[in-house]
């Protein structure tokens, strides 16, 4: 379900991005407002974003084989990690780039009514967007803090959607802001800030996304309620003294991996272990869905020391 959603939420965004790229590409044609040719290339990068992700995810979805025996799950985490470098590198770099050459070399924008026609537009179309992810990130948070769930999420493709969204509603009011600003005073040199604003905030976001993204490429543990449950499901058998390790690592949001030490009941035999690890491995994948791989392994308290 998760994957569905994503899936989901990414064709949204993908969706209004592509609209809205090419409104401000012909709206900074007609206007020649820097803020708004910013805005359009961050649309762009966007896009671009969307369609390597889309491209990540059906590349996770790949089955095991000889080389890589866990499967291509964590291959997603590497393409969130491209598109955040994308946003940093095109995103911002180009719009600081073009504020500061705008600064530098001020022109005047014209046909005000056409630009604040597209930003409305577009603040509409990226609302509609962020709306879709954050009610899905909402879903995923429950009770945690905003910032918190950023930290603990495991869905880089929805975060990065949430967060480009955000970074792009922020700057189509920044550019709004920049373009009045500029028609108000008669200087064409706050359309030139506005495209360095939106730069930096860019700037900002696409830091979040690769510290978010570099944590889940190297492989991040499963949410503590989940390896909690986990012991709690072992632990209850009669058959276990103790658990005395719990690994567990995320290959993609849905798909987490589990290597579990158990210290077995020094009575009973080798065919119930067995049959006891068989049954461990049961209730587990009834229970936690996401927890798709389950390794245990016999391990006393000698072992665990």
């Amino acid at each position: 379900m998760a994957g569905h959603e994503s899936t989901r939420v990414i064709l949204t965004a993908l969706a209004a991005n592509v609209g809205i790229a090419v409104a401000k590409f012909v709206a900074a044609a007609i206007t020649g407002s820097s803020a708004m040719l910013t805005e359009g290339v961050h649309s762009l990068v966007d896009s671009t974003n969307q369609v390597l992700l889309l491209y990540g995810q059906k590349r996770s979805k790949r089955p095991p084989d000889a080389v890589h025996a866990l499967g291509y799950g964590r291959e997603l985490y590497f393409w969130s990690f491209v598109v955040a470098i994308l946003v940093f590198s095109l995103g911002a770099g180009v719009s600081l780039y073009e504020g500061i050459l705008h600064l530098l070399h001020p022109e005047p924008t014209e046909d005000l009514l056409i630009a604040f026609i597209v930003l409305g537009v577009a603040i509409g179309l990226e609302g509609w967007s962020t709306i879709a992810a954050l009610r899905e990130f909402n879903d995923e948070r429950g009770r945690k803090s905003v910032f918190r769930a950023i930290r603990d999420t495991k869905d880089a493709p929805n975060l990065i959607v949430l967060l480009e969204n955000s970074g792009a509603i922020a700057g189509l009011l920044i550019a709004a802001l920049g373009i009045g600003l500029s028609a108000v005073t008669g200087s064409p040199m706050y359309d030139g800030i506005a495209s360095v604003l939106i730069g930096l905030v860019l700037a900002g976001t696409a830091v979040m996304l690769i510290v978010e993204a570099k944590g889940l490429l190297i492989g991040e543990a499963a949410d503590p309620a989940l390896v909690k449950e986990l012991r709690r499901c072992i632990e209850s058998r009669a058959e276990i003294v103790a658990v005395r390790e719990l690994l567990t690592v995320h290959q993609a949001p849905d798909m987490v991996v589990a290597i579990i030490g158990v210290d077995f009941e020094d009575t009973i035999s080798a065919r119930a272990v067995e049959e006891t690890v068989a049954s461990i491995e049961r209730d587990i994948a009834g229970a936690f869905p996401v927890v798709t791989r389950v390794y245990i392994r016999p391990m006393g308290q000698e072992s665990a020391a």
